[in-house]
């Protein structure tokens, strides 16, 4: 049997309803509200003087709700950085980041912890996955961490798990899943929360061919839905795949392309056609 964690119950849990009053929530924007994600003037550097390096370099950067923004770039470029910045796993030097027309900069570190828990979905390149739980407790616990009720953490899981087809792969630990697999589960681990934003880095950066399909015909999944997706990414056949790409060369913004009509269920199609 599954066995299913139970931490204790966290502080936004025992405020209850207040909650979803303090985060910003999907399907709260109106066409006319502020982009879901946006970044003014935001810059992030290390060293001084002689020393300095402009990691990232005043971006200016807006992401409507619902699409899928490819960040490309050689390496080096500041794409892991912008991605970073833009989740809260670090701070900006100056600048501002906006999520759901809320200022989350500024936001006190607990305060900012709980934002990422409830509203910002985390994929990685290395999965980041806990080696000693199954597939569905990796899922699983970032729900009991924001508060949600053990039942709703498995109902939720047992549904994204089908979803991601990996449904008889529950009770797998990490060890006995493919690379591919592991993928699957980081990206549903993700989800749990239904956050506004999915950030992905390098995604497929561990990918043989094979595992790199599965996940772009889910990402495309994600995006017919409406999930908001942020991707990092030096894999063409996943850039090809978004609305738009935008490209970074020394942590500046260098290019802004809205790519054709016809969407990423198309693209990926042809992509997929052409490869076999």
């Amino acid at each position: 049997m599954t066995r299913h964690i139970r931490p204790g119950r966290t502080q936004a849990a025992r405020r209850g309803g207040r909650q979803g009053a303090e985060w910003p929530v999907r399907g709260a924007h109106g066409a006319h509200d502020a982009p879901v994600l946006r970044a003014v003037g935001l810059s992030r550097l290390y060293g001084r003087d002689e020393t300095l390096v402009r990691a990232v370099d005043e971006v200016d950067l807006d992401v409507p709700e619902g699409q899928t923004l490819a960040v490309t770039g050689p390496s080096g470029c500041g794409k892991s950085t912008l991605l970073q910045l833009l989740g809260g796993l670090d701070r900006p030097s100056s600048g501002e980041v906006w999520l759901g027309g809320q200022r989350v900069d500024r936001l006190a570190e607990r305060a900012l912890a709980r934002l990422r828990r409830r509203a910002i979905g985390f994929v990685f390149q290395d999965f980041h996955l806990m080696d000693e739980l199954t597939a569905a407790e990796n899922i699983e616990l970032p729900a009991l961490l924001a508060g949600a009720s053990p039942r709703t953490a498995r109902v939720r899981t047992a549904a994204l798990l089908e979803r991601t087809g990996l449904a008889d792969r529950a009770r797998r630990l990490p060890s006995e899943l493919s690379g591919g697999q592991r993928q699957r589960v980081a990206i549903a681990r993700a989800l749990v929360n239904e956050p506004l934003v999915v950030l992905a880095d390098e995604p497929t950066g561990n990918l043989d061919s094979a595992a790199t399909h599965d996940v772009l015909r889910l990402f495309d999944e994600l995006r017919a839905a409406g999930q908001t997706l942020v991707v990092v990414t030096h894999d063409e056949r996943v850039a090809a795949t978004a609305d738009r790409v935008v490209s970074l060369r020394d942590g500046a913004l260098a290019d802004d392309t809205r790519l054709g009509a016809g969407g990423g269920t198309s693209r990926l199609g042809a992509l997929l056609d052409w490869e076999n």
